[in-house]
C-alpha cells in the first residue's frame, strides 16, 4: 500500500492550515483518509496510485506543504485512524517526508521504499522524477491560468469559446492560458506517474512474497 505523510511548510508564519487541506483532500479513494497525525501533519493510505498522483496534484498546487509517499506494507488488520496504523509503508513515508524537507528549492516530494524491496526501488525513483517534473509546472502556474483550467475542469464538454465567455476574455486568452499552464503536459506526466508506481507496487508486492 501507499501512506502519504504531508507535513505543512513554515506553519509559524503562516498558522495552521491542516483543516484547509483535509477538507481540499476529503474525497478521495483511500483505505483510511488523511486526518492530523501530529502537529501540523496529516497522513493518509491509499491502495490505488492514481488516488495517489490526485492527491499530490492538489497538495502542490497550494505550495506550502512537504510530501512524503511510502510503498510498502502495513499491519493488519488496519485501524479505523491512520496515525494508529504501522508497518513499513508507515517508516518509509516518513523517511519520505523528511527528504522533502531537505531538497531545497525542488519540489518538496519524495518516494520511498523499503531497501528489502529492491526490485521497487526503480520504478519508485521514476516516479518520483515524474512527480517532481508535474509538480514544477503545476508550482508555476498563475492565478489566471488556475481559472482557466478550473473553468475547464468544471465543464469538459465546454468550448474554449464557451470558457472564454465565462470568464470576460478572449478565446486566444484562453488558448494561451492552456499552453502556458502545461495542462496536456502535466495530465500525461500524472499518467504516467500512475503506471510508474502501479509497478512499483507489483514489484513490491512480487518481492514481499518472495
Amino acid at each position: 500500500m501507499f501512506v502519504m505523510t504531508i507535513d505543512q511548510r513554515g506553519s509559524r508564519i503562516h498558522g495552521d492550515k491542516v483543516p484547509p487541506l483535509l477538507s481540499l483532500l476529503a474525497n478521495l479513494d483511500m483505505v483510511l483518509p488523511f486526518e492530523r497525525s501530529v502537529g501540523d501533519e496529516i497522513q493518509g493510505v491509499f491502495e490505488e496510485p492514481s488516488a495517489v498522483v490526485e492527491a499530490v496534484a492538489r497538495v502542490l498546487r497550494e505550495r506550502d506543504w512537504y510530501i512524503g509517499i511510502g510503498l510498502g506494507g502495513v499491519d493488519l488488520p488496519l485501524p479505523k485512524h491512520s496515525r494508529e496504523a504501522s508497518g513499513s509503508a508507515f517508516v518509509a513515508a516518513r523517511e519520505a517526508v523528511e527528504a522533502a524537507k531537505k531538497t531545497g528549492e525542488r519540489v518538496p516530494l519524495c518516494v520511498k521504499t523499503p531497501l528489502a524491496t529492491a526490485a521497487a526501488a526503480r520504478w519508485v525513483d521514476a516516479a518520483e522524477a515524474v512527480l517532481v517534473l508535474a509538480g514544477d509546472v503545476i508550482r508555476r502556474r498563475s492565478d489566471a491560468e488556475w481559472r482557466v483550467l478550473d473553468a475547464l475542469a468544471a465543464a469538459p464538454a465546454a468550448s474554449q469559446k464557451d470558457v472564454a465567455q465565462q470568464l470576460g476574455i478572449s478565446p486566444q486568452a484562453v488558448s494561451k492560458a492552456i499552453v502556458r499552464s502545461g495542462r496536456h503536459e502535466v495530465r500525461h506526466g500524472r499518467e504516467a506517474a500512475t503506471l510508474l508506481l502501479e509497478h512499483a507496487k507489483q514489484a513490491h508486492n512480487v518481492g514481499a512474497t518472495r
